[in-house]
């Protein structure tokens, strides 16, 4: 689905596909991602370990920024934090609550 996504010091947002996943617990975003499109990060105080499907803890990838953004669907408009994690194929993962 398209999504759009902004930052306040950026003036212009830009559109980008992002894949809907029933099974994610949290908005989730590449590595790349943040740095292709100039996002700014915000580092962790803690870093955050990701659980995997079959909910062990997967040691290698944590959790260590975020990307405050507002994200923009239709007519939904929210502002939000997406965890920036390595080893995504998508660009950025939504969940559905």
């Amino acid at each position: 689905m398209k999504i759009g996504l902004k930052q306040e010091e950026n003036k212009k947002g830009i559109v980008v596909e992002a894949l809907l996943d029933s099974r994610a617990t949290e908005l989730v975003m590449s590595l790349e991602f943040p740095r292709k499109n100039k996002f700014k990060k915000k580092k962790l105080e803690k870093p955050i370990y990701v659980r995997s499907v079959d909910n062990t803890f997967n040691h290698k990838k944590l959790i260590k920024h975020i990307v405050e953004m507002e994200l923009f669907y239709r007519r939904h408009r929210e502002r939000t934090e997406i965890n920036v994690i390595g080893g995504q194929k998508y660009s950025v993962i939504l969940v559905i609550p």
